[in-house]
């Protein structure tokens, strides 16, 4: 290699940089975003879109009411929860008393909370009293470790009630 070669190859470096930095310059002063050449509003956005204001408060305002989960749960769908349960089968066995990394699920409805033989439950879970009624599921499912903290449960819940229903309908079906 001679230094005109050397020259040539720093000299082909030294432009496509250049090239680079002017597309750069150029394509940050065409879709520039930020506070410099808009004063002190800041857009995000190429086109400004307006939307008509929603009235919020007085009469005329519905409130968005949440239904109750036993309307809902009397009308859930076992087969829509089976689709769900896939979910659930990663950790839990329908069988009884086939342990997974849960409890089986095999007739947990109405079933003692932490009464599955053979699992050793958290001490939150064992400790509690009462049965896994489909509202106490649906608790649960909700948000395991805000329902029975130090839960060994790590799920983040499930927040569609309807799904919940329709899991709890396929579960009571097992």
């Amino acid at each position: 290699m001679d230094t005109m070669t050397i020259t040539k190859a720093g000299g082909a470096f030294c432009g496509a940089l250049l090239v680079l930095l002017l597309g750069a310059w150029a394509g940050e002063a065409i879709y520039h975003v930020g506070t410099a050449s808009h004063g002190d509003e800041e857009h995000a956005q190429g086109y400004a879109i307006e939307v008509a204001e929603a009235e919020t408060g007085g009469e005329d305002a519905e409130a968005v009411e949440e239904v109750p989960f036993e309307e809902v749960y009397t009308n859930a769908s076992a087969e829509d929860g089976e689709s769900l349960w896939r979910q659930c089968a990663s950790c839990h066995k329908l069988e009884t008393g086939a342990n997974g990394t849960g409890p089986y699920l095999a007739g947990v409805v109405d079933r003692d909370i932490g009464a599955a033989e053979g699992y050793a439950y958290s001490d939150a879970l064992a400790s509690m009293e009462g049965a896994w009624t489909p509202e106490e599921l649906s608790g649960f499912l909700l948000d395991p470790k805000g329902y029975a903290p130090g839960t060994k449960m790590a799920y983040r819940g499930m927040d569609d009630v309807e799904d919940r229903a329709n899991l709890i309908a396929y579960l009571a079906t097992q």
